[in-house]
């Protein structure tokens, strides 16, 4: 669809990714900001369908998008010229990263509809500097693994949350997360892709953090995320959307997708808590949902 080399030169120097597919969704263009984004190669996309097991679209309920309820086919087929959306691709690394989708359609000079083209950016909700994230990790409090607040990182997080509960009365949520049969992943695949799933299991969760929340390594395959300014169907939601987005992630070994499941303890600070005590709390919550069958949250 691309005859024009300046406006290809352009669209290829865009910050946003960018890529095009015809009426079939076979994708025809590729920028060098979805690469960015998304991991994958112009050579290792074009030509192929948007749903050939690549960025996998869904949804926040982890609904698979690519199958059903296609914004690119919204727009194709109902013939209308534009559509926004929201969604989680799937990353080359196996995470998954928020992205907000812009979709066009493609017409001739008849109006014939020709293809779609879409262009996606990140929606991050963490902004890191990059200075401090340096002087972090001089100051060991970051886990040199996933990139993530380490248990030193997270106890003085949460010393300050709780100082902030006596004081103010303002509580927080508190998430105890580990990874379901890490050790049978480990012993079948190997430490390294057991490192590489341990990574897309942070990243994808911090990807689904908010600004003023925080999750970390807590140490092993296990993770902690303290949860501010939430009530206890807040706390679920935001419980089961990490679930859910973990569950739907996946990393590509030797042509074989491998994921994993996490289960989560959820509780709420009490009067009277101290960081051993509320820790304690979720990690017990938490081995009840192990035992429960998994997979789930437990509050």
């Amino acid at each position: 669809m691309l005859t024009n080399e300046f406006h290809k030169s352009v669209l290829d120097n865009l910050y946003e990714g960018v890529y095009f597919v015809d009426l079939e969704r076979r994708i025809t263009y590729w920028n060098k900001g979805a690469e960015r984004i998304t991991g994958y190669s112009a050579a290792e996309v074009v030509g192929k369908k948007c749903a050939d097991n690549l960025l996998v679209h869904i949804d926040e309920s982890g609904k698979c998008l690519c199958t059903a309820d296609c914004p690119l086919v919204d727009v194709m087929k109902q013939n209308c010229c534009h559509k926004d959306d929201q969604v989680y691709l799937h990353h080359k690394a196996g995470h998954r990263v928020p992205v907000s989708v812009s979709i066009s359609l493609i017409q001739d000079t008849d109006g014939v509809p020709l293809g779609a083209a879409e262009v996606f950016y990140e929606t991050k909700n963490i902004d890191k500097d990059a200075q401090l994230i340096q002087s972090l990790k001089r100051e060991t409090l970051i886990d040199m693994l996933t990139g993530l607040p380490n248990r030193r990182y997270l106890q003085m997080n949460l010393t300050g949350a709780l100082a902030e509960y006596e004081r103010h009365g303002i509580g927080f949520g508190l998430l105890f997360i580990d990874v379901d049969h890490f050790k049978g992943f480990n012993d079948a695949y190997g430490h390294e892709v057991g490192d590489s799933l341990l990574k897309l299991v942070g990243t994808t969760m911090e990807n689904c953090m908010r600004a003023y929340d925080m999750i970390g390594r807590w140490g092993g395959e296990e993770f902690l995320a303290i949860i501010r300014f939430t009530d206890e169907q807040q706390l679920l939601l935001v419980a089961d959307k990490l679930r859910t987005m973990v569950a739907n992630s996946f990393l590509m070994h030797e042509n074989e997708p491998l994921n994993v499941t996490i289960t989560l303890g959820a509780t709420h600070v009490r009067p009277g808590d101290t960081m051993e005590t509320v820790v304690d709390r979720a990690d017990r919550l938490m081995y009840k949902g192990k035992q429960a069958g998994r997979n789930r949250v437990n509050f």
